[in-house]
């Protein structure tokens, strides 16, 4: 199958090798850090995975309202907007849904979980303070012994902002359509051997759609102490949603209806969120140079949101309280060895409450659905390293392995009936309650890295992975019809992966091919069982581009084409493609800095076709946007950004759909134009 790229990738490589000729006398590579693969900083030239930084530059750019806005920067990644601040992922995939798609990505800040192993959301990414972060790391693909469970996909890990070595203030306003407002504010210093960072936000939406809107406010309140023997990095992190949310519209290119664009059919619909979060990570260097860091924290969620999609519209209640402990040891052996191991773990207390307001009809019983408790209980340890074999030859390696516990207390009565035990209009009810259970699961990762250099600018990268994800909680407890057991196991993946890459001080470059299968795949078969037996096979081409082509001009590019099908029968015909996975992304953007207080920006993403359900038999045919920014500066403290989204007005969809025999749409916005006034001091 890999023989397929073989053209593209000879052609990437000789288009990079012409392009690099531009940048031969630049006699080094730029010191670009992170630390998502191992916990400590290290340069992007020592890592052999497929890692995507969006800088803090990009960032405060791109001024995402959403963050799809940023992420779909990345080559083979899409964060596909629902309404307000909702989204689902793909990551080397298709978008996944579902009870417990989420699990397949290991989402983070400053490398700790947003959510706990077996309790993921797929809307999860909204309580992380993105948009003042100090950079967003990406890995695709599996991800290292550091990660474990949910590593499947990939992983998106937020970095906060670190305290300034001198006092700074910044202070910023923004508005735009639907009286769309934003506040931004922080404020640094550092005092000898102590340093804080606050940061706030908030933002107010009246919404595109017809009774829709959000209203969300995040802060970062970040300590550093730097002493004589440890090094303490602390965070508390809290985030608050509160949104009226849009559902789909119906019918064939309904999106293109300037008529309907608005129609909000649910407009009952509303979640509510918010979460806390702290940690404390105490690091010391020891002996020999090694070096040992040990993290506790604590993780708090609370979310409500009408489920419009349902029948019924039932609401669901659900929450997380977790303390979790994460520890890391690293020794140098020699000059040309690194080896690191840790333990990680976490207790969660976790909950989940349904119920539906309406009379009982059909299969929908009135009444509590579902209320259970899981005590949760992880643990891991892992090993890993890295070994300079040769003066040309760099080897990464890692492994680990995870055993989750879960104790399930059903807090209703048990069984497929309305909550007083009498059964429903049709007979069977939708939903089924196990009895009280506890499983557990140990599963085992591992992760080989090798970058050989053929030059000082230019290496060739391997990598082969396998990673899993065990179970969600709501997979083997959130039943439905007659299932009452759900008996399943982990979900597995293997990774293949090979590229080229060159650096120089102007001109970076990666084309890489990658082969992913995944078995055990966790489907809803027609009985509406949960059941293990599906299997996928993803195979892509991904490229991207950063020229700076003069001091004041600097171009971009990412693209990727991908094929990702069905390998077994269990869900429809082997060989399909999977749903809401376009075989073409793309995206380039031209920054040029005419003068010296003047950026502008040009950006153009593209989203090819895609079929909208497992049969392929509709499709939806893509979209180009392009986005037009520019930033002023006046005298040192104070700025201005335009930002203008769908400049050219097109009519698309942020994700379409089809199911229950009709075609479904969340509605692209139409141009936007957001004004922002800035000032640092």
């Amino acid at each position: 199958m890999m023989t397929k790229y073989a053209t593209p990738l000879a052609l990437g490589i000789s288009l990079a090798s012409g392009l690099a000729l531009a940048a031969e006398n630049s006699p080094t590579t730029p010191e670009t850090v992170a630390v998502t693969a191992d916990r400590i900083e290290k340069q992007i030239n020592e890592q052999s995975l497929a890692l995507t930084i969006i800088s803090q530059e990009d960032i405060e750019s791109i001024g995402h309202t959403h963050i799809s806005q940023a992420l779909n920067q990345v080559p083979g990644v899409t964060i596909s907007r629902g309404n307000g601040q909702e989204s689902l992922t793909a990551m080397r995939s298709g978008v996944l849904t579902g009870t417990g798609s989420c699990g397949a990505f290991y989402f983070a800040e400053d490398g700790i979980p947003l959510r706990a192993p077996g309790f993921c959301n797929v809307n999860q990414l909204f309580d992380v303070n993105a948009e003042q972060a100090a950079r967003i790391e990406v890995i695709r693909g599996p991800g290292t012994a550091v990660h474990g469970t949910n590593a499947l996909n990939g992983v998106i890990n937020v970095i906060s902002q670190a305290p300034a070595a001198e006092a700074e203030t910044h202070l910023s306003l923004e508005a735009g359509p639907d009286k769309y407002g934003r506040v931004k504010a922080s404020h640094s210093d550092t005092n000898g051997k102590h340093g804080y960072r606050i940061s706030l936000q908030g933002s107010h939406d009246d919404g595109y759609k017809d009774e829709s809107g959000y209203d969300q406010q995040k802060m970062n309140l970040r300590h550093d102490y730097r002493g004589e023997t440890w090094t303490i990095q602390s965070m508390l992190a809290a985030s608050n949603l509160n949104q009226e949310t849009a559902g789909y519209i119906l019918g064939k290119d309904a999106y293109k209806d300037e008529s309907r664009k608005r129609e909000n059919p649910n407009p009952e619909a509303f979640r509510n969120s918010s979460s806390a979060r702290y940690y404390s990570r105490f690091e010391r260097e020891g002996e020999r140079d090694s070096r040992f860091i040990v993290t506790p924290y604590l993780r708090y969620t609370e979310m409500e949101f009408l489920q419009h999609f349902l029948p019924g519209t039932p609401l669901e209640e659900n929450g997380e309280r977790t303390a979790g402990l994460q520890s890391a040891f690293y020794q140098n052996y020699s000059e040309n060895v690194t080896l690191y191991n840790g333990f990680d773990m976490e207790v969660t207390k976790a909950y989940l409450k349904q119920s539906q307001n309406q009379a009982s009809f059909a299969s929908f019983p009135t009444g509590q659905h579902y209320n259970y408790e899981v005590d949760a209980l992880y643990g891991a340890w892992f090993i890993g390293g890295d070994w300079q074999a040769t003066s040309s030859t760099k080897i990464n390696f890692g492994g680990r392995y995870d055993i989750q516990f879960y104790d399930y207390d059903n807090l209703m009565i048990d069984g497929n009936s309305a909550a007083d035990g009498s059964p429903c209009p049709s007979g069977t009810c939708r939903y089924a309650r196990p009895a009280d259970d506890k499983e557990r699961f140990r599963n085992s990762s591992f992760n080989l890295g090798v970058i050989q250099s053929l030059s000082e600018h230019t290496d060739i990268v391997a990598n082969a992975a396998h990673g899993f994800r065990a179970p969600q909680a709501a997979e083997l407890y959130r039943l439905q019809a007659q299932q009452l057991n759900a008996d399943l196991e982990e979900e597995s993946l293997n990774s293949v992966e090979i590229g080229l890459r060159g650096s120089w001080d102007t001109f970076q470059y990666r084309i890489s091919t990658y082969w992913m299968h995944k078995n055990d795949v966790i489907i809803q078969d027609s009985n509406r069982s949960n059941a293990n037996g599906g299997k996928t096979i993803d195979r892509g081409l991904e490229a991207n581009f950063s020229w700076h082509i003069t001091p004041s001009l600097m171009w971009q590019l990412q693209a990727s084409y991908s094929k990702h099908q069905y390998d077994n029968d269990a869900l429809t015909a082997k060989g399909n493609e999977i749903d809401t996975a376009p075989r073409q992304l793309a995206a380039t953007l031209i920054r040029w800095s005419p003068f010296t207080n003047t950026r502008i920006e040009l950006e153009i993403q593209h989203q090819g076709e895609y079929f909208l359900e497992e049969d392929n038999l509709h499709r939806y045919p893509g979209h180009t946007l392009s986005n037009l920014r520019w930033r002023q500066q006046y005298g040192e403290q104070l700025y201005s950004v335009l930002r203008i989204n769908n400049l050219s007005d097109i009519d698309y969809a942020e994700r379409a759909d089809y199911a229950f025999g009709d075609y479904r749409y969340f509605v692209g916005e139409p141009r936007a134009v957001y004004l922002e006034l800035g000032l640092d001091f």
